[in-house]
């Protein structure tokens, strides 16, 4: 292993590069632009850029990328040389400020949700200076958001920099009111990734991973993850080899990986970073996505990132931890020692618990995919009912405000295992909920419900704008009050009175819990096409409006673009089960059955019993038979899907009818890999992808 401090962002040009290498005014004049975002002037933009270039090309670079996250869910990237060519024929390395701050790649082919037309092409990158440039397969890499020639944001990360500034004028009013010096509040996230990884060999040959990253077909392999041995055991010495090469690669651009273990389902595991300021660790987790499949390949891995790969066990999830600090290191949600007399803590989460109610529909909508609709409510991830964990302690002090009673507070019990030598050690005055889909977990709250592929932007960009907006409302009530402290405790208690129904510690998974959910008035949103329409909602287009997030064409821009891409990856999981049912699945169970009948008059010419033969022809005769009129109908009915042209029908369409017919399909499908012999199914087993040597 490397010496991890002296490589740590050995590949990054961050602040201590940049002081190193910047003239001191130079440097200053940049603090300014990333803390402040006081705006940057030509004449330091060429210095920067000088210096950025110096440094990547002395580090083996030869060209530069304005690297962006369109709307495609993943990253973007044009590569151009530093090479300038001089007049007696040679050529230079040149980075001019101009290059830094802004370039121009084509945007008609990337979607936009009608936001553009294919023949109007510009579009414009401009350069993130809060996320620093980092140095990726011998090109520099320049994080930068990404708009349309006529201003609109066609990327996840614009939105996602619109939010976090409409917390911080938010946040900042409230807490000037507490009388703090705070002059800057940021969320913060740490995305934990989880991941599974197959052998390639075994990837390559299943053309439903290779079309779509999940598996289309697949009966259940004689052992799954019912005796729990994989969760937290011993890691595999080809995976830790994967492992450690994954962290020296995240370590060299700067990426705090911390945690890394096996995960519940065989074969699956997760990687989980330290807290990073939000765009920054929307960019890492990026970056950490890319690197994983790079690096599975590197060691005869096939990295799988769908929230679903297989059926029958647990898919993957972004657990996304979320909290707001300010500049002067107070963490907003950090309850202290004594939560129930820390007034400004109890403000910040009231904020916090009345905005995911009140603006539940867009949060869900969200994490909204075809992959996570698979894996949300399936006893292995949060239902799609949104709903707040906050623990015992936390409960019970809400409790005593809203009814007026009074808090004795908990102390700090001692953890006593009953064994002498073991330390005893301080409990914590709450258990967690792994059912929840909003818990509360210390000093933040861990958004379990996104998918293990989506880009945290999408969800953090919801969480930083509809608490930016409570907190305005909040900011209203208090501003003028004669008695600010009577104001404020009126304000906590009739927040978390009006809004009880939202906080809920019991068991997500229970069969009781959707019927109290719809009591209680909360959203049941199950599928992809019932959320998203939810960002067009008066009441939504209203305030991310008002915060200068997303404009009304925007919104439903991304409403066109999510529903489509849903239609798309359902109709290509449709025309790849089709191909491989006519091409692989039918031609393999007939060639098995022509071999089992040969064997069976064989064995009565000579005499001998052949029921097991005879019995299994019928069988598989008839299941195939059965596969058959499936694979017609399903056929038939996506088919019809070319014919509607309205996107919000369209996608319905897709999820009542064409996925209802593939889940047929498949159901026999499945029934008929338990009856062929091994050697004549086309595709490795659910059993052969899951426990590689």
């Amino acid at each position: 292993m490397s010496n991890i401090p002296e490589i740590f962002a050995s590949d990054v040009f961050n602040l201590k590069t940049m002081k190193e290498r910047l003239p001191k005014e130079t440097y200053k004049a940049l603090l300014k632009t990333i803390n402040n975002g006081e705006h940057l002037t030509p004449d330091v933009a060429n210095v920067v850029a000088n210096a950025m270039k110096d440094w990547a090309v002395e580090k083996g670079a030869t060209h530069f990328t304005h690297w962006f996250q369109p709307m495609t869910g993943i990253t973007a990237e044009k590569h151009d040389s530093f090479i300038s060519p001089t007049k007696d024929g040679e050529v230079i390395m040149e980075f001019s400020g101009k290059e830094l701050i802004k370039g121009e790649p084509d945007a008609s082919s990337f979607p936009s949700g009608g936001l553009r037309a294919t023949f109007e092409a510009r579009g414009y990158t401009a350069w993130d200076p809060t996320s620093f440039a980092f140095i990726k397969d011998g090109t520099l890499c320049i994080p930068t958001a990404f708009c349309s020639y006529s201003g609109e944001a066609l990327d996840k990360k614009t939105p996602l920099l619109r939010s976090m500034e409409a917390i911080n004028k938010s946040a900042l009013k409230i807490l000037g009111l507490f009388g703090s010096t705070a002059k800057r509040v940021t969320s913060t996230v740490g995305p934990e990734q989880e991941y599974f990884l197959i052998d390639r060999e075994m990837y390559s040959k299943r053309k439903d991973l290779i079309y779509t990253g999940r598996t289309l077909y697949g009966a259940p392999s004689p052992k799954g993850q019912e005796l729990e041995d994989h969760y937290f055991g011993t890691i595999k010495t080809r995976v830790a080899a994967y492992m450690k090469d994954l962290d020296e690669s995240l370590w060299k651009l700067g990426i705090y990986a911390k945690t890394k273990h096996n995960e519940v389902a065989p074969s699956q595991h997760e990687l989980a970073p330290v807290f990073s300021t939000t765009n920054i660790a929307t960019d890492h987790n990026q970056l950490t996505m890319e690197l994983m499949k790079r690096t599975a390949r590197k060691h005869g891995f096939k990295c799988l990132l769908h929230e679903k790969p297989f059926a029958g066990i647990n898919g993957s999830g972004k657990h996304n931890n979320w909290s707001l600090s300010t500049d002067t290191g107070v963490n907003l949600l950090d309850p202290g020692k004594t939560p129930y007399e820390n007034a400004q803590f109890l403000l910040f989460l009231a904020a916090t618990v009345k905005a995911v109610n009140d603006y539940q529909d867009i949060l869900r909508a969200s994490v909204a995919s075809a992959g996570n609709d698979h894996r949300l409510g399936a006893n292995e991830a949060p239902p799609a009912i949104i709903s707040i964990f906050l623990g015992d302690e936390l409960t019970d002090i809400i409790n005593s405000i809203v009814n007026g009673t009074h808090y004795n507070g908990k102390d700090m019990a001692e953890m006593e295992i009953g064994v002498d030598v073991l330390p005893n050690f301080p409990k914590d005055t709450t258990d967690r909920n792994r059912t929840s889909p909003f818990a509360f977990t210390g000093n933040k709250f861990e958004f379990r419900m996104p998918g293990s592929r989506l880009s945290v932007a999408g969800p953090n960009t919801v969480l930083n704008t509809i608490v930016a907006e409570v907190l305005d409302q909040f900011y209203e009530e208090l501003k003028d009050a004669p008695d600010f402290q009577d104001a404020l405790d009126t304000l906590i208690k009739k927040t978390f009175s009006e809004n009880m129904n939202i906080i809920f510690n019991g068991d997500g998974y229970s069969a009781d819990w959707p019927v109290e959910a719809e009591k209680r008035g909360l959203l049941n949103l199950k599928s992809t096409p019932e959320a998203i329409p939810c960002y067009v909602l008066p009441k939504n287009i209203e305030v991310f409006e008002k915060h200068g997030v997303y404009t009304e064409t925007e919104l439903h821009s991304r409403v066109e673009i999510l529903l489509e891409e849903y239609c798309k990856v359902i109709n290509i999981e449709a025309l790849t089960m089709i191909d491989m049912a006519k091409k692989d699945i039918l031609p393999a169970v007939s060639t098995y059955v022509k071999e089992l009948a040969k064997t069976a008059k064989l064995a009565k010419e000579c005499g001998a019993e052949a029921s097991f033969e005879t019995e299994l022809v019928k069988k598989l005769s008839s299941l195939s038979s059965d596969m058959y009129a499936k694979l017609g109908a399903l056929e038939e009915i996506n088919l019809a899907a070319h014919d509607i042209t309205d996107m919000q029908e369209l996608s319905t369409y897709y999820h009542d009818k064409v996925f209802t017919a593939m889940q047929e399909l498949r159901c026999v499908a499945d029934q008929i890999e338990t009856l062929v012999g091994e050697k004549y199914w086309p595709y490795p087993t659910y059993g052969a992808l899951l426990f590689y040597t």
